[in-house]
């Protein structure tokens, strides 16, 4: 398998993969139960070179759920009946999510309400409470 350059930067090695086919499941009669056309990549994410340890916790937090006990993430294709376009359906996951990780998150900026919306929340609260203020019964003074 080669190296999976994701941009001109971020390059992960051949030897961060290790690729396994197994046995997909699903409908495909008796074939299925002799070919193995489903890939299952192995990656170790601190092989991963040229990626800031930021992006690396987002990816890593991305990805938590799909990690084994060594702390290689998992990924899997069984789209296709073809051991070869499985595995690059699977290259091309890895890379997708690592372009993601990529990207810083946008910081929220709190913002202020408008005072129309102030005053229309209060009109909403003063109707609520009338409308709660009638229901007591006016026979009890």
């Amino acid at each position: 398998m080669d190296a999976l350059e994701v941009t001109g930067t971020v390059v992960i090695p051949a030897a961060a993969f290790q690729v396994k086919a197994v046995r997909a499941g699903g409908p495909g009669g008796q074939n299925v139960n002799k070919v193995a056309s489903k890939v299952e990549v192995r990656v170790d994410l601190a092989l991963i070179e040229g990626l800031d340890p930021a992006s690396l916790d987002r990816l890593r937090g991305r990805v938590r759920n799909q990690l084994d006990a060594d702390g290689r993430w998992i990924v899997t294709s069984s789209r296709t009946r073809d051991q070869l376009q499985n595995l690059e359906d699977a290259r091309s996951k890895v890379a997708g999510a690592v372009l993601e990780a990529l990207k810083a998150p946008i910081p929220r900026r709190p913002t202020r309400p408008t005072r129309s919306s102030r005053t229309v929340r209060l009109i909403l609260k003063k109707r609520a409470g009338a409308v709660k203020k009638d229901r007591t019964r006016k026979d009890w003074d």
